[in-house]
């Protein structure tokens, strides 16, 4: 089945060596493994189910990465009546030679950093920053203009820089200072 040719230009091998960059957008965009794992499902169903609309000359991981942030969308819209939290626990995205204890400390603090940005702002650091895509290929994925992606970039690169610098408190209500005498 591996070689099956759905449209003479989209094969399942080809769609099968995505998985590991869909799963670790999945994961940035959901915060959750379980539903990474379940949007990433989606976004491949998606993809077979309309794979005559998949181009020859365009690039298929833009193509899937696409298809992920538009379920995505849809996903938060329909959800937006009955928030929840997402379950930040199960994060473990560490590499995979041995690390030293600063290694850990230092991905902690930035896994942590990252989940505190906004959900446009992760987005563009995950697929400018980890997945090496273009601005413009970027920007055609979130469906919004360069500038847009740009901008937002920016922004997210300065609040990283602040949080990881503990220029930012965690959560300035909560903090209250006594003063011992």
């Amino acid at each position: 089945m591996a070689g099956f040719l759905f449209n003479r230009s989209l094969r399942v091998k080809d769609l099968l060596a995505h998985l590991p960059r869909l799963r670790r957008y999945a994961r940035a965009l959901t915060g959750d493994r379980l539903a990474a794992d379940d949007l990433v499902q989606d976004t491949v169903e998606r993809a077979l189910s309309r794979s005559m609309l998949f181009r020859r000359e365009s690039r298929l991981d833009a193509w899937l990465l696409t298809i992920m942030h538009n379920i995505f969308v849809s996903q938060m819209r329909q959800a937006a009546a009955q928030p929840s939290l997402a379950s930040l626990e199960d994060i473990s995205h560490y590499p995979a030679s041995a690390a030293t204890q600063e290694d850990r400390l230092a991905l902690r603090d930035i896994e942590r950093a990252l989940a505190r940005l906004p959900l446009e702002q992760r987005e563009v650091i995950r697929l400018v920053g980890l997945e090496e895509f273009s601005y413009e290929e970027a920007a055609k994925i979130l469906g919004i203009p360069v500038g847009t992606l740009m901008s937002r970039l920016s922004r997210a690169r300065e609040r990283l820089r602040s949080l990881l610098s503990g220029d930012l408190l965690p959560d300035a209500k909560a903090i209250t200072l006594k003063i011992v005498k």
